[in-house]
């Protein structure tokens, strides 16, 4: 980036390469420095600064517990210049065991619950030291293993990377969000990675699969299981992302369904909330009653009572399964900070053989420190041997000159290192016993350079240190897999009409478009009252648990849940509240029946057809087009009882012709505009003047009700013949005063 001084030394430079620039600068320090775990310790800087800051406040995991305050203080004020709630939020985190697979903090107080994480306490309240475990990352701080760098103000120093023993970015997992990347790396069990790690150690062409026959899975502290396939499973260590899909554990008791584990990170009472916010619903009327009986010996006992011992209580709880975090999505994203600094996506061969090269090269940091320090010992030995071979004439040295350390390096041609030892010898020091031991130690620290010297020399023994050290702990640390491996089916929402008791119901529609739901089918819709202005229009027999569809005017459908449909005890509610018709559109009739039912649909233009209840089914509020309207509107839908056999269709026209023909006529089609059932005159239609008004479906025993405006009457079947013939003619004449008809009824 060019940039240019003026006369006063302000530096001037273009704003979009300077922002360009801020944000880099900004996004790759939150990548580096806040959000993603390094691979080989598995911690964020906030997460190293509080262990190493613990460690340096001597809290380690046979000391006393001090308040979480103290710690919190030194980090931000020598490592971590942060927020103190955003830091103390990550030391609660490591010491969380629902959070945490392997605990790093060992807190003392109330540090929060799987039901709710952010109900711990204030820091100046909770008191913290290391656990064990934090062993595994501090133990060899202190060996010359990992580089360091200085703090934010350059007054000390910290590591830029804990030296760690195990894989801990596998072990407890991280979970992280910067400037365009995100890491979700799930949690392990100890043993099975110890085994992969082993395995690639001895054998390094080890195939994934082969890493996947001891890495089965994710191992969540909060256990439950896994049910996705191992495909998805090998497919997410391939690739480094994907999802596991992780459902809750339960068992019976008695009549009760008692849920004992959850998947990571929901809570129960969330989960308690989601059930019975379906059962205040009434979409939920297999479940009687709920109990949250969770307590410190039982973290997680959700209690689900079933309303009767006829309930099939596996497909209750696939049904819970799929509508509530008793099965919830895991993401996985093996997104960490490599050995080269740099972020990137990481399958899980690459992760493993990365962590052990950071692993081998601390291993062998570790033993060339340990070979310095011996080699300087062995040296300092060798000086003091030679002063206890000459004691008389060092002592004279010391004792008459004023600078015996240049005379001794000369006399006895020793390294300064050497001479000072010597002079710091103390007189008891000089005993005959003390030269013994000196040979002693000298011998012992010749064995352990050879052997350190052989270690060093030889990658497969500097490998069989490795596993040696990662078997030591895991016989320390390590325990059983507390999240289960299950194949099982996807869980599938009971569907909501299978809940619905099936009664008897009679769905009513105004001329208005208000609906409501009468229990039973012996209601008279006509004589209930309705508001000022509107009138009865339309009525469907059914079932609660099926499904009514309403037809507008435009020839679209839609449809509700009959058992969601307002009470006939009120005058009910708009369907207009409910979809979202066509500008101009009205409700003209509504159908109720299971999705294999007939209806007939026709419209003013005199055509129609024969289509299933369920084609006219529709999810969304704006409907589905069935029928195709050329003119006149659409008609209200009839049901077609079951069997076609000796059922006739009668239509009526507003200049009073009745045509009645067989059912047989007409065709059946899943949408369209159907085919002419009673014919008109071209012009007439065109014009609007003659137009299809009424139809009804009746077999051979029934009577056919017309009525025309407030005027009713009955034909009976001889008299019906007259009207009778094929579909597609223009009908006959009812007698005169019958012109408008509003109504046909079969009785």
């Amino acid at each position: 980036m060019q940039s240019k001084l003026n006369l006063e030394g302000v530096e001037r430079l273009p704003l979009a390469e300077f922002a360009e620039k801020a944000y880099l600068d900004y996004s790759m320090y939150v990548i580096l420095d806040r959000a993603l775990p390094h691979l080989g310790d598995g911690l964020k800087p906030v997460q190293r600064r509080i262990i190493y800051a613990m460690s340096e406040l001597g809290l380690s995991a046979l000391s006393k517990h001090k308040k979480s305050a103290r710690t919190v203080g030194d980090v931000i004020g020598k490592y971590h210049p942060h927020g103190d709630s955003a830091c103390y939020e990550a030391m609660v985190h490591m010491a969380q065991p629902f959070a945490f697979r392997y605990p790093v903090v060992d807190g003392q107080g109330n540090w929060g619950s799987q039901d709710d994480p952010k109900s711990f306490a204030a820091m100046r309240y909770t008191e913290a030291r290391l656990t064990p475990f934090a062993g595994v990352l501090l133990s060899e701080l202190a060996q010359g293993t990992v580089e360091w760098g200085l703090n934010f103000d350059g007054s000390m120093e910290e590591p830029l990377v804990l030296p760690a023993r195990l894989p801990n970015v596998l072990l407890n997992g991280a979970t992280g969000i910067a400037v365009g990347m995100s890491t979700d790396v799930p949690p392990h069990n100890l043993r099975e990675v110890v085994d992969a790690c082993i395995l690639l150690l001895t054998k390094p062409r080890s195939t994934l699969a082969d890493l996947c026959a001891h890495i089965k899975g994710p191992d969540f502290p909060t256990g439950a299981e896994i049910i996705s396939s191992q495909e998805e499973i090998h497919q997410i260590y391939k690739t480094g992302t994907g999802s596991v899909r992780v459902r809750a554990r339960f068992v019976r008791e008695d009549d009760a369904i008692i849920i004992t584990e959850l998947p990571h990170q929901s809570a129960g009472p969330k989960v308690l909330e989601q059930i019975a916010a379906q059962m205040t619903a009434k979409k939920l009327p297999l479940v009687e009653d709920l109990r949250d009986e969770s307590d410190h010996e039982n973290p997680t006992r959700l209690v689900v009572i079933p309303r009767s011992r006829r309930v099939d209580v596996e497909a209750l709880m696939a049904h819970l399964f799929a509508t509530t975090d008793l099965e919830r999505s895991v993401r996985v994203n093996f997104n960490v900070i490599g050995l080269d600094g740099r972020p990137g996506v990481r399958d899980l061969k690459s992760l493993l053989r990365d962590w052990l090269v950071f692993r081998t090269d601390v291993v062998e940091k570790r033993l060339r420190h340990r070979l310095t320090k011996v080699t300087d010992r062995l040296h300092v030995l060798r000086g003091l041997m030679t002063a206890f071979l000459n004691i008389d004439e060092v002592i004279a040295i010391i004792r008459k000159e004023e600078e015996p350390k240049p005379v001794l390096m000369k006399r006895f041609r020793l390294s300064d290192t050497q001479a000072e030892a010597i002079l710091n010898l103390r007189l008891r020091n000089l005993a005959r016993l003390e030269e013994m031991k000196i040979k002693g130690e000298q011998s012992e620290l010749n064995k352990e350079r050879k052997s350190l010297e052989t270690t060093l020399g030889s990658k497969a023994r500097l490998k069989t240190v490795v596993k040696k050290e990662l078997k030591a702990d895991v016989e320390r640390f390590g325990d059983d897999r507390r999240t289960a491996i299950v194949q099982r089916p996807a869980a599938q929402a009971i569907d909501e009409t299978a809940l619905v008791p099936s009664e008897p119901v009679t769905i009513v529609l105004s001329a208005r478009g208000w609906v409501r739901a009468a229990k039973g089918h012996e209601v008279d819709a006509s004589a209930l009252a309705y508001k000022a202005g509107d009138d009865y229009m339309a009525a469907a027999r059914g079932r609660t648990n099926q499904q009514a569809v309403f037809l507008d005017s435009t020839g679209r459908a839609y449809s509700l849940a009959a058992h969601n449909l307002p009470s006939a005890r009120g005058q009910g509610e708009p369907l207009s509240g409910k979809f979202n018709p066509p500008e101009g559109a009205t409700f003209c009739g509504v159908a109720l029946g299971d999705p294999d039912d007939r209806v007939m649909v026709a419209s003013g233009a005199g055509y129609g057809f024969i289509t299933r209840l369920g084609d006219m089914h529709s999810r969304t509020r704006a409907g589905k087009k069935v029928l195709t309207v050329p003119a006149g509107g659409a008609l209200s839908p009839q049901s077609v009882p079951a069997g076609k056999d000796s059922l006739w269709v009668a239509v009526a026209s507003n200049e009073g012709r009745l045509l009645i023909f067989p059912l047989d006529e007409v065709p059946e089609l899943p949408r369209g505009k159907g085919q002419k059932l009673l014919a008109m005159p071209t012009k007439r239609v065109r014009a609007g003047e003659e137009y299809m008004t009424a139809m009804a479906i009746l077999n051979e025993q029934q009577a056919l009700q017309i009525s025309a405006g407030k005027r009713t009457m009955s034909l009976r079947q001889e008299d019906m013949e007259r009207f009778e013939g094929t579909r597609g003619l223009r009908g006959a004449l009812l007698p005169r005063g019958w012109r408008n008809v509003k109504m046909l009824v079969a009785e």
